[in-house]
Formats: structure tokens, C-alpha cells, sequence
């Protein structure tokens, strides 16, 4: 197999690393506006597989002659980039993932179904970890029911040690956690879909070994689970797990404005708040501890007439031999291991597929496993 990957970001890495373990890839392309940190990321982490070349996301025209060697692309890059990446790939004909976190960006991948299976290729957006890895163990879990009603999410990462004054570090782009706390979020409740805030919805939960933590909703996170169970679930929600706190915090920023586009004066320059949101976070929570994934999805419906409820969870820490944090193992791998599913025949289906139709539960569980993320799994 041959597999492109596009972003050379914490996540591509992490991609490029996976890849470069698997022994049926046998060359992984790396592409990055940044051909010195291309280069040292397929050094450090291809094994001998990768190649590095310059590259614009955003060209497109130049994408599509790119991927034309490679089975599989997958997009490590912004949410902003996946449309227009997942055009190049339908051209190139190259199946095609990303690890979203956009409900916008995934609405216009849909729109390519008929040349992507014209084609003859598979797009599956939001592969990462949430939405993406807990999509896919939703589908093994709510197969396990004759009538599931409900599926609760709940998925954070973390610093392993908090630190004042929000107990957070950066784990993935800032962006991308804006994106999170600002946009609308998807749910279904009493039968029927709703749109509601980000960040409301607080409760407390705790994890055996970690203690008490709170969870909040967020977006994205759903990606297209109210689509494809809307006519099966009474309830469905997701909400993002943090240490006590930090939604009243958070929230207070978002609040006063900086999660806001347009550009405001300041001492005569033109500035978005929302860019400065992001550069202080990058610049004063970019700790590089140990972190850790917390994944728990519930399960409840009925069996044989019985109602039960079935609780999986993650929980995932930093890999400390090989340097790869929780998140990037939870958000890269899962894309990685589709990658690989599309590019080798075990994925079958042709379009623009939702990864809990595409992919099968058990094949991804038993390649988390092999990764070392370990899903455990209790009946209630």
C-alpha cells in the first residue's frame, strides 16, 4: 500500500509513525508548507518509507497530481483544507480521510458522494478520535441491543498534572478547540434532533485512577451519528471532559468576545480576537507534559426485552518510549488504521460513507489493541 499524508503537525507525525509500523504500507508521502519540518518528521518517524515534498494545502490543482501514486491520502491538516483535499483525492483516485472536527467542512465532503463513486473510491471524513474512534465503537456497541435508546459520549485529553489556571494544555490545534467551544452542537433528544450551545449541559463524572472531572457539550463530536441513528435513539449527546473549572473559565473568554472572527482596532491594526484567542493558548498552554485520553461511551437500551446498559471506555496515557502523546495516538492512529482498511479491500463501500457504516467494529477494535489502546467493555 501507498499512502499519502498531508500535514506534518503533531498529528501527521503520529500518522507517518503508524504508518511506517504497519508492514503492508510500503511508502508513506509526506506533504507540508514546511519542507524542513516535512523532512525531519519523515526521518524521525517513516522508517525509511517516507518522503517529504513541499506543499499548499489549499492547492488544489497541485493536490491531485500529488496523490495520483498513492491508494489512500489522509488529511492531518485544518478542517478548512478537507473539502477541497477530498476533491484532489476523488481525482487522483485515492480513497480519502480526514480527522475533522467541522460540521461544515464534513456537510461539503458529502456533496462529492457521486464523483467519488464514480471513482471508484471511498471518502470517510471525521476519522479521528472524537468524532472518529468513538463513532466507530458506537456502532459495536449499539449492535449489541435489539433496541438501543440512548448513547451518551464523553471523551476529554489532558495533562497527566494540571496546572493553573485552567488545567489544560494544548493537545491538539487551537482552532480546533475554539471550533469546539464556539459552534453549534448536534444532539438528539426525545426522538427528535436539536441544535444546541456549546458549553452547557455541565456535570460531574470521575475515571478510576484520575478523580473527579467535569464534562460540558461541545461540537462536532456527534459528527454524523444523529444522521445515520436518528430513527433508532431517543437520546444522543456528547459532551467534552476537563478537570474542574475550566467551562465557567473558558466560558468567560468566549464570553467577552474572543471567539469572535471579525476584526476589531487595536493601536490602529486590524486584528480578529479569535487569532489572538489562539495565539496566546498556543503560546502560554503549550506545556509538552505527559497527557492522557479519557474515552466513555454508555449504552443503554433493551436485549430480549430486558433494558441494559453496556459502558465502554479508553483510558489512554502518553507513550513515553516513543515520544507520542495520548492524543496524537488517539486522534492519528484511528485515521491511520481506516487508511489502511480502505487501501487494502477491507472497506467496501464507495462514496461519501460516515465511518460507523464504513467500517467494521470488531477489525477496528482488534488494530486499537494491537496499538496498545485498550477498550474495555462492562454491562450494567
Amino acid at each position: 500500500m501507498k499512502i499519502a499524508v498531508v500535514g506534518a503537525g503533531l498529528m501527521g507525525r503520529a500518522a507517518v509513525y503508524d504508518l511506517a509500523h504497519n508492514k503492508d504500507v510500503e511508502k508513506i508521502g509526506l506533504f507540508d508548507i514546511n519542507l524542513k519540518v516535512a523532512r525531519e518528521v519523515a526521518k524521525k518517524y517513516g522508517k525509511d518509507k517516507a518522503t517529504a515534498k513541499r506543499f499548499d494545502a489549499g492547492d488544489t490543482k497541485t493536490a491531485a497530481k500529488l496523490f495520483a501514486p498513492y491508494d489512500a491520502v489522509i488529511s492531518a491538516v485544518t478542517y478548512r483544507y478537507n473539502p477541497g483535499l477530498a476533491k484532489a483525492a476523488i481525482k487522483a483516485k485515492a480513497h480519502f480521510m480526514d480527522m475533522g472536527g467541522n460540521n461544515d467542512a464534513v456537510a461539503a465532503a458529502f456533496k462529492l458522494t457521486a464523483a467519488a463513486k464514480k471513482a471508484g473510491v471511498v471518502v470517510i471524513p471525521d476519522c479521528g478520535l472524537a468524532p472518529g474512534m468513538v463513532s466507530v465503537i458506537a456502532a459495536g456497541d449499539l449492535a449489541q441491543f435489539d433496541k438501543p435508546e440512548s448513547l451518551h459520549i464523553r471523551v476529554g485529553g489532558l495533562p497527566l498534572k494540571p496546572r493553573p489556571p485552567l488545567d489544560y494544555q494544548m493537545v491538539f490545534s487551537a482552532e480546533g478547540l475554539i471550533n469546539e467551544f464556539y459552534e453549534p452542537v448536534i444532539a438528539i433528544k426525545n426522538g427528535k434532533k436539536i441544535t444546541i450551545p456549546p458549553m452547557e449541559g455541565l456535570e460531574e463524572l470521575s475515571f478510576r485512577g484520575i478523580g473527579k472531572l467535569e464534562a460540558f457539550t461541545t461540537s462536532g463530536g456527534t459528527s454524523t451519528l444523529p444522521k445515520t441513528y436518528g430513527r433508532i435513539l431517543k437520546n444522543l449527546d456528547y459532551k467534552t471532559i476537563r478537570y474542574p473549572g475550566f467551562c465557567d473559565r473558558f466560558n468567560t473568554m468566549l464570553g467577552i468576545g474572543l471567539g469572535e472572527w471579525e476584526k476589531i482596532a487595536v493601536d490602529g491594526v486590524k486584528v480578529s480576537p479569535r487569532s489572538v484567542l489562539k495565539a496566546v493558548l498556543d503560546k502560554n498552554l503549550s506545556y509538552g507534559d505527559p497527557d492522557l485520553v479519557l474515552v466513555r461511551l454508555i449504552t443503554e437500551g433493551k436485549i430480549k426485552g430486558k433494558k441494559r446498559k453496556l459502558v465502554s471506555e479508553i483510558i489512554d496515557r502518553q507513550d513515553m518510549k516513543t515520544g507520542l502523546t495520548a492524543m496524537m495516538r488517539c486522534t492519528a492512529f484511528p485515521v491511520t488504521i481506516i487508511a489502511a482498511m480502505a487501501a487494502s479491500g477491507q472497506i467496501k463501500a464507495r462514496g461519501v460513507v460516515p465511518q460507523e457504516k464504513a467500517v467494521d467494529p470488531g477489525l477496528f477494535a482488534k488494530e486499537l489493541a494491537k496499538r496498545k489502546i485498550k477498550l474495555t467493555r462492562r454491562w450494567g
